[in-house]
């Protein structure tokens, strides 16, 4: 983040003011509408699918994605690298069997891949590539008229969420499904519990509490004969422009389950801390890991996000909500004050989940469009990857109005990436109090 904050303080009605200029999309986040056109290929009962990132989440996604019914047929695949492409399609064969149907031609690698599944013969599309192209590919996809799945974070910059928002309005002007991989929104033990504490269940909320304390990412070892661009793209979540660090790649889905508690309102600023105490190496590129983050809301509230990614130190994964009548832990779907309450229902795969209602929503005609949430939680994790990295109080309307841009001129294996090895042959790191933001 470069050169320093301004001292502006937003008004409770910012993020929503943004959400409205932006493609005016006021109102839920999942709604109903009828569709105009067929669901899927006219006079076929089989719903086509394209996977964009073949690593183990574009992977698991798309045999999420087929485990939503046998009508469902994989028919074309990218990625980068065409060794994922290949290996990719193996791994769901021995999976998926004859619902994966991916002929050698609709095997597509490279910086331009995407655009040849999206100009295949396709009804949906799941997009789960690095991060970083996340924005470029949703839009691409709602231009080819796919319903479309996508996984988190939606951009690792605030222009990119507004090309997102801008997109997802389009999308519903098309009839188009659009659903995030923020998957807890289909937990049905968490919307269960959620409800109860919008019901009152627990009294005016207080604080939230979010933890996601685990292990780092796998390390690819380097390998002599990769470019620079090739090991950073091998090596992706530990790199801020291609992941966005932690904040974004898992903390997201817990700051994101306090953002459905507090029914998506913004907080009005945040602050934070964190840094490298036990990840060194060129391995981890350039990323943090510990962070914390304190969002502060306009009623008073406050909302923690606590991540962590070391190895041999203790780790939770656990969302804990405090109001004046009582708490409510919402993985566990228990509630403790003056109600007592405990989920007996179904606890299913959120993984699965959301394809069930994508795939279920497709074939009765209806429309879901999850813009709101993969906006607001995406800026949330905008919001603590600033406040961390560089040590200051950020508000809400700053983060909204930042130009900071993660997107290259141009792409393709020429290209020098903009973060490169120090002298010593280590990445440099943001340092709070020094780092700027803008």
């Amino acid at each position: 983040m470069q050169q320093s904050q301004s001292s502006s303080q937003p008004s409770r009605t910012s993020r929503r003011d943004f959400l409205q200029k932006s493609a005016a999309l006021a109102g839920a986040a999942t709604v109903t509408l009828p569709l105009a056109r067929s669901a899927h290929a006219a006079g076929s009962d089989v719903i086509k699918i394209g996977l964009i990132g073949c690593g183990g989440r574009g992977c698991g996604a798309a045999v999420n994605a087929m485990n939503a019914g046998k009508d469902i047929r994989l028919v074309a695949m990218a990625d980068l690298f065409e060794a994922k492409v290949n290996a990719g399609r193996s791994r769901l064969q021995r999976s998926k069997g004859d619902q994966v149907a991916v002929d050698d031609d609709h095997l597509f690698f490279g910086f331009d891949g995407y655009e040849k599944v999206l100009a295949s013969d396709i009804d949906v599309v799941l997009i789960a590539a690095t991060s970083h192209f996340h924005p470029r590919m949703l839009e691409a996809a709602v231009k080819a008229d796919k319903h479309i799945f996508c996984e988190k974070p939606h951009s690792l910059d605030s222009p990119g969420i507004k090309r997102v928002v801008a997109a997802c309005e389009e999308a519903k002007q098309k009839k188009r499904c659009v659903v995030s991989g923020l998957m807890n929104r289909y937990n049905l033990c968490v919307r269960e519990t959620v409800n109860r504490i919008h019901d009152g269940a627990i009294g005016k909320i207080n604080t939230i509490q979010e933890t996601y304390c685990v292990g780092p990412y796998h390390v690819h070892e380097r390998k002599p004969e990769w470019t620079e661009l090739e090991w950073q793209f091998y090596n992706w979540y530990h790199f801020n422009w291609l992941a966005g660090d932690q904040c974004l790649q898992q903390l997201i889905h817990s700051i994101d389950k306090g953002a459905y508690v507090m029914q998506d309102e913004p907080p009005v600023k945040a602050w934070g801390m964190g840094g490298r105490a036990a990840c060194f190496g060129d391995k981890y590129g350039d990323m943090f890991d510990h962070q914390t983050v304190v969002f502060d809301y306009a009623d008073g509230s406050r909302t923690y996000g606590l991540c962590r990614n070391q190895i041999g130190v203790r780790n939770e994964l656990s969302d804990f909500v405090y109001g004046t009548k009582g708490t409510a832990d919402l993985l566990r779907g228990r509630i403790e004050g003056e109600t007592t309450w405990e989920y007996d229902g179904l606890r299913n795969s959120p993984y699965d989940q959301e394809h069930i209602e994508l795939f279920n929503a497709i074939r009765s005609g209806n429309l879901i469009n999850d813009v709101k949430h993969m906006a607001g939680s995406t800026l949330l994790a905008l919001l603590a990857q600033a406040v961390c990295h560089t040590g200051q109080e950020i508000t809400w309307q700053q983060i909204v109005d930042s130009q900071q841009s993660v997107e290259l001129p141009r792409y393709a294996w020429d290209v020098e990436p903009p973060v490169k090895p120090n002298a010593a042959g280590a990445y440099d790191i943001a340092i709070p109090g020094i780092t700027k933001f803008s």
